[in-house]
């Protein structure tokens, strides 16, 4: 296996350019006009909440302070990266991806849970299962859902909770003065038109990341040919590869595909899309899944039947 590298330059070298282009967008006279900047600005937050992501594995160096140093300003606003590190981790157990109790990225919901819930909450999160459901109103929906959870865990003080939140306050707290002191933006514009738009970019690369399937590697798409989007979600688009080595950086992810390409998609029981193009004209406005977990479903059921013979 690829191991990582002391320092990984191709990765650090991204995460000025990304804080460079965002800074300068939206703070210089650029000629570009307001929207631009600001459409600008959203892919470069969505690149660096992809960086995050790749921070959080472990690199560009092996100094986990430095790393984290890195991509210490929440540019994403709305998600602390000390939560975003702990669930991301917990949702690394295979075994149980998709699982609406254990895996913390979950769309799904258990059985019971979605009978328990009000009809127009059924139907909000139907929608949010159609492409653009999830791109429209899924960060919504996921912040709700998220920001609910964070609120018990800070009332009942979990472990790592607070000291997470402290640091996001501080960080965003300087991205307040950027944004509005040296940008001139009022933040809730900044919040609204580069943040929540940020936010809906990599909800595209969430919606068909994984599925509910039998067998652990089954679960995690591959979506192959995505030029743009693939440096946008630093090759998370090939997430079983990803999930199989989540140690090995972005840009060793495609030729470890292509080593075995074969190999992958029987690995992932041909859970693969040619492209996110064809992923939208499928789902666009078609649910890709129901909400209730069908395999949990089905245990649950099983356990009753089970229970109610006994």
């Amino acid at each position: 296996m690829l191991q990582p590298k002391v320092c990984e330059w191709p990765t650090l070298a991204l995460i000025v350019v990304v804080h460079g282009i965002w800074l300068a967008v939206l703070s210089f006279e650029t000629g570009l006009g307001l929207a631009v900047s600001l459409a600008i600005a959203a892919v470069m937050v969505t690149l660096h909440s992809s960086l995050q992501h790749e921070v959080l594995h472990g690199h560009p160096t092996r100094n986990a302070w430095i790393n984290e140093a890195l991509v210490y300003l929440p540019l994403g606003v709305f998600v602390p990266y000390r939560r975003f590190k702990a669930l991301h981790l917990r949702h690394h157990n295979n075994d149980r991806l998709t699982d609406p109790y254990d895996d913390p990225e979950s769309f799904y919901y258990a059985w019971s849970d979605w009978q328990g819930l009000p009809k127009p909450l059924r139907w909000i999160l139907s929608v949010n299962n159609t492409l653009l459901g999830r791109l429209t109103i899924g960060p919504l929906v996921s912040m709700v859902g998220f920001w609910g959870a964070e609120a018990r865990g800070l009332l009942a003080n979990e472990p790592g909770v607070r000291n997470a939140w402290g640091h996001h306050a501080a960080g965003l707290a300087l991205v307040f003065v950027l944004v509005t002191q040296v940008a001139g933006l009022d933040f809730w514009v900044y919040a609204l038109l580069v943040a929540y738009p940020a936010m809906s970019l990599l909800m595209l690369r969430t919606f068909a990341e994984h599925r509910a399937h039998e067998t652990p590697e089954g679960r995690s798409v591959i979506v192959e040919f995505c030029p743009v989007f693939s440096l946008l979600f630093l090759n998370n688009n090939l997430h079983v590869v990803h999930h199989a080595h989540p140690r090995v950086s972005w840009y060793q992810l495609p030729m470890l595909y292509r080593s075995r390409r074969e190999e992958w998609q029987k690995r992932n029981d041909g859970y693969v899309y040619p492209s996110y193009v064809a992923l939208m004209l499928q789902y666009f406005l078609t649910p890709k899944e129901p909400v209730p977990h069908p395999l949990v479903g089905v245990r649950n059921a099983d356990s009753k039947a089970m229970n109610r013979d006994a």
